[in-house]
């Protein structure tokens, strides 16, 4: 038994971890009440930041009666949640790096207008939130749908990487210089085999770990493992230690948990190690076509989404059960990188626009026969008007939705934030 920190509960169960951490850890029985105190406080640091964990709401307004007046574009796999941070660069198994889609809970074969509105809300409170004028984020919408549109004008597999803004380039250059111990460093504070618990990892029950450890004796997680580039196609894995992962919004009241694997290969070398993310899939609430064919198991559906709409992503990730929950695995990747936009100028707006939508625009383009395309591509050109080349529908839909979420975060504020203040 290890003695409980000032205040905190006794933890039985030994983890090596333990020693490692600083920090009071979590028993599991009050992982939803911190999770949600956390979430809700994290909501209220910006405007920007409630639009990215306040899904439902946008799911919400799509189910309104604005949903009826918006184009029925081809049924393709969608992210469902498309907003700035779910981009980045993406590592492929084989070491390929581009920007694709990297968050894929919400993906289901739906109208890819859905998308565009999601990337253009978000777009549009990072620019109020840099307190660029309205004129600005009329361009930027302008700007996006052009960006979105080259993606349908061209081949859909062709590389949007050329456009790129700086920013982006220079992520891209950070992403391919990173290592193991880069990762390592960021994710469980050194390259030494645990897991420190603490602020980001909590204790797993004795039965989720046992439940871990035999899942990564499987020679399916042993194929997903082997898979990375530079390693033996014959390696073998073991389980170093694994933790309940306090990370994200979407994770409330589900299971998430981070793996860190020994990965053997040649006899006499000392093993090296790799992170796995397992975290249990729900049911999407993103809308989908109602005679889209999916599949049923929640797991698979993220799985098969990415392979559609991020192959690197998704050629990388394993759909299977734990603990009776269905579950999606991937390892995290040094590579793998999420687009932060604290601030924006008036340059950067409409670049980063065109850029992202773009990215966007491929990956659903790249699922339709060309017919579609091009019926999808006109029915874009419509609803313009003499004073925004945008869809008049899209302009429309962000002007509602910044009004309300703006309110909506204020209210959030209020509740949340100042109650955290008094406590």
């Amino acid at each position: 038994m290890f003695p409980a920190a000032a205040g905190q509960p006794e933890v039985t169960d030994h983890h090596p971890g333990m020693k490692a951490s600083t920090h009071s850890w979590i028993e599991p029985d009050q992982r939803s009440t911190v999770l949600i105190e956390r979430r809700n406080l994290k909501m209220a640091q910006s405007a920007h930041a409630y639009v990215r964990g306040s899904t439902i709401r946008f799911y919400e307004w799509l189910e309104g009666s604005r949903r009826t007046s918006l184009p029925e574009g081809p049924g393709v796999w969608i992210c469902g949640d498309c907003h700035v941070g779910n981009l980045g660069p993406v590592a492929s198994a084989k070491g390929k790096l581009e920007i694709q889609i990297r968050d894929l809970d919400q993906t289901v074969i739906g109208n890819p207008a859905h998308d565009l509105i999601r990337l253009a809300l978000s777009l549009a409170t990072a620019a109020r939130g840099s307190d660029l004028p309205g004129v600005t984020t009329a361009r930027m919408l302008e700007s996006m749908v052009a960006g979105y549109e080259s993606a349908f004008e061209e081949e859909p597999e062709e590389e949007a990487g050329r456009r790129a803004p700086d920013p982006v380039r220079l992520l891209m250059q950070t992403a391919a210089k990173r290592s193991w111990k880069h990762l390592a460093d960021e994710r469980i504070e050194g390259i030494d085999p645990v897991i420190p618990l603490g602020r980001r990892f909590w204790p797993l029950r004795k039965e989720e770990r046992r439940a871990v450890s035999e899942l990564i004796g499987t020679e399916e997680m042993r194929r997903l493992v082997a898979s990375i580039r530079s390693r033996d196609d014959e390696a073998t894995i073991t389980l170093a230690d694994c933790a309940f992962w306090r990370k994200g919004c979407s994770s409330l009241g589900n299971l998430r948990v981070a793996a860190l694997v020994a990965v053997h290969g040649e006899t006499g070398k000392q093993p090296r190690y790799c992170l796995l993310d397992m975290k249990e899939a729900i049911s999407a609430a993103a809308p989908r076509y109602a005679d889209a064919v999916m599949p049923r198991n929640n797991a698979e559906r993220v799985v098969e989404g990415g392979k559609h709409l991020s192959p690197h992503l998704g050629r990388r990730m394993l759909a299977t059960r734990l603990l009776n929950k269905s579950v999606f695995v991937r390892e995290l990747l040094p590579q793998d990188l999420k687009l932060e936009i604290e601030r924006l100028d008036q340059e950067e707006a409409a670049t980063m626009a065109h850029f992202l939508a773009t990215v966007v625009g491929r990956a659903h383009a790249r699922q339709m026969a060309a017919a579609d395309r091009r019926r999808w591509f006109v029915e874009l050109q419509k609803t313009r008007s003499k004073t925004l080349d945008a869809p008049s529908w899209l302009w429309k839909a962000v002007v509602e939705l910044v009004s309300s979420h703006e309110a909506a975060y204020l209210e959030h504020c209020r509740r949340y934030a100042m109650q955290a203040e008094a406590a």
